[in-house]
């Protein structure tokens, strides 16, 4: 029989956040599987918030747009990115022993592709790893609090480790 596993996931995992995941379920006598959801930064989503963080509307001048090309360059990197995390992170849980039985990036509003995979698969469990996200968590908006308002299953919310990086020597 198999238990499957829904990973939301806000970045690519690292080995040690694999790891985590796989401890979980060691003790399963059912095989266990994954399925993996990487959301993708919304390009015009994103440039407005870079506006409004340089201030844009207190600027005196009329803030520049994007054009509609270089949204669409904007897209392509973010899928790029996406496509990357979500391999990086298929390596990582197969390299911890964890076996993935489909993986997505999405679009769409990632509570929303969670509580579909969730029916579609008939998963047993959630996990969705993200990045602290303090003022979400506190009023119970941050993706995890959603979810269990809206699933019947178990939904554990695990912080991601910081991406592995090189020391520096100087």
């Amino acid at each position: 029989m198999k238990y499957d596993v829904v990973l939301l996931v806000e970045q690519a995992l690292v080995a040690n956040d694999a790891q985590l995941v796989a401890s979980l379920h060691e003790d399963l006598d059912d095989e266990v599987v994954y399925h993996v959801l990487m959301p993708m930064t919304d390009a015009a989503a994103s440039v407005e918030a870079s506006l409004g963080a340089l201030g844009g509307a207190d600027l005196l001048a009329t803030p520049v747009t994007p054009s509609p090309d270089e949204l669409a360059e904007l897209r392509r990197e973010y899928q790029e990115a996406a496509d990357h995390d979500l391999a990086a992170t298929v390596t990582a849980l197969e390299g911890a022993g964890g076996s993935v039985a489909s993986k997505a990036v999405i679009t769409e509003h990632p509570v929303d592709a969670l509580v579909d995979k969730v029916q579609e698969a008939d998963c047993r469990e959630v996990i969705i790893l993200t990045r602290p996200h303090l003022v979400a968590e506190f009023f119970h908006v941050d993706w995890s609090s959603r979810a269990r308002r809206k699933l019947d299953v178990p939904v554990l919310h695990l912080l991601e480790h910081e991406q592995d990086e090189v020391p520096d020597e100087g």
